[in-house]
């Protein structure tokens, strides 16, 4: 495996650094640095949304996960991602034209514009900062727990960590966001192939997907039926995980920015059926491996899991094949999540292109260290941290989608109803509010409260201003 190891390594690491002079060359201002020419097409942005949420999640997570809950998971992630698609599509029609009205840097500087108020930037830049942290950390603690397991005399779990972020920031300070374009496209190609292969590899194993299913059900019927052994996938989970999921485009800015960036209307359609199919293959590849594991070894730690069906029950080359992919998976995904914070807290920034992508990469770095911090000190539960950062993020999608849909600018009490919200579900984290409200799960309580106020506090402005006019009249 090492041999191998070192030899797709290196294919790689080249591959990167020709992706990075490439970019480095069409680099001719501080918005191709940002924002990568505002040219993106359908291919390209096809893999870079798939790497952005597809990652090491994917891979480490997702197994474990069908391995633990069961067939439940297809539930909370892929039917979700089915209609993330369409969601792309209709969010993205608006925001392209709200975009286009604007100059556009960033969903932070186009909420302070729409709502006419600095404060909907900075509601929205500390909303994403909080809750993205935890979906950076796990493609860091995602990749080196595996890595610690595969070579567990080489680097502790923090220092294997450590070396990802150095990686990663020197990366991003050369590249730009088009670089990390160019190696998203190069990691989702790995992901979709390895994946593949795995799972193939553990249909073998069983001699058939129906042979497959049929030893689940000896080892754990509970797997194969909601809510599953631990009871996790109740119908107040699987509702709040799907508005969790599918306002993605809408709140998280590594997405955003990207449909935002597509060459066309067009282009974006495409890029967002495609994007359906990827993820329909991708998460369809992952049920074997869970369930594999859910056999074999029902009782391992996620990390001996992780590194056994990874690892140890596979071939030297695709085994290098897997490491290779993982490392360029918690990378390009990390670079982007970290690079898009930054150029959102540049888009704020009343200063020149210049001084303003100077803060934005001091933020990046920042962002970077707390992520660090956050993954040293992270749980193995992988997913569910993911599920935390999405159900955190889309309490900031009624601001978001009432800034973009609306041609006049929105009442500011959305502010107060934003803030308090997310206050409250972070209360609700660390035990100081209830994990429910009125029966209903805190996250899908808070988001529809949050929904109710926009939507009252948008007509009752319209009314009001449509009086006025009468009265002018």
């Amino acid at each position: 495996m090492s041999f191998w190891f070192f030899i797709l390594g290196g294919i790689y690491i080249g591959a990167l650094a020709f992706a990075t002079l490439g970019a480095r060359k069409d680099n001719k201002s501080e918005e191709d640095f940002a924002l990568a020419g505002s040219d993106l097409g359908v291919v390209l942005g096809c893999l870079t949304v798939a790497a952005t949420l597809y990652s090491t999640f994917t891979l480490m997570g997702m197994p474990d996960f069908f391995r633990t809950h069961g067939v439940g998971a297809w539930i909370f992630i892929a039917v979700s991602d089915a209609i993330f698609a369409f969601v792309i599509l209709w969010f993205g029609f608006y925001l392209r034209q709200k975009a286009q009205r604007h100059s556009f840097r960033g969903i932070a500087g186009l909420m302070s514009d729409c709502y006419k108020s600095k404060w909907a930037g900075y509601i929205y830049l500390v909303g994403v900062f909080i809750f993205l942290i935890p979906y950076v950390a796990i493609q860091l603690r995602g990749i080196a727990i595996f890595l610690n397991a595969a070579f567990p005399e080489f680097l502790p779990v923090w220092g294997w960590a450590s070396l990802m972020v150095m990686v990663m920031l020197i990366y991003s300070e050369l590249g730009g966001l088009k670089a990390i374009i160019y190696a998203d496209a190069i990691q989702g190609v790995i992901l979709l192939t390895v994946t593949l292969i795995i799972a193939f590899g553990c249909i073998q194993y069983f001699g058939g997907i129906g042979e497959m299913f049929a030893e689940v059900e000896k080892s754990n019927d509970a797997l194969l039926s909601v809510p599953g052994p631990k009871g996790l996938f109740t119908t107040q989970f699987l509702l709040a995980s799907l508005i969790a999921i599918i306002m993605v485009p809408v709140t998280q800015p590594q997405v955003t920015v990207r449909i935002a960036i597509m060459r066309d209307l067009g282009a974006m359609k495409r890029m967002a059926a495609m994007l359906g199919v990827f993820a329909i293959i991708l998460l369809l590849a992952v049920i074997p491996i869970g369930m594999y594991g859910a056999v074999r070894y029902p009782d391992m730690s996620v990390a001996n899991f992780l590194a056994q069906v990874l690892i140890h029950d596979q071939t030297p080359l695709v085994a290098a094949a897997i490491a290779v992919g993982l490392i360029a998976a918690a990378i390009s995904t990390s670079d982007s999540q970290i690079f898009a914070f930054g150029n959102e807290f540049r888009s704020v920034l009343k200063a020149d292109n210049d001084k303003s992508v100077q803060y934005m990469r001091y933020v990046i770095v920042v962002f970077a260290l707390t992520a660090l911090v956050v993954a040293i000190q992270a749980t193995d539960q992988l997913v569910l941290l993911a599920r935390v950062s999405f159900a955190g993020t889309s309490l900031l999608a009624p601001l978001v989608i009432t800034g973009v849909m609306k041609e006049t600018p929105p009442p500011k009490i959305i502010f107060f109803a934003t803030v308090a919200g997310l206050g409250f579900f972070l209360l609700s984290l660390v035990g100081y509010a209830p994990s429910s409200i009125f029966g209903l799960r805190t996250d899908l309580a808070l988001f529809i409260a949050i929904g109710l106020s926009a939507i009252l506090a948008s007509v009752l402005a319209d009314r009001t201003a449509n009086k006025k006019t009468a009265t002018a009249a």
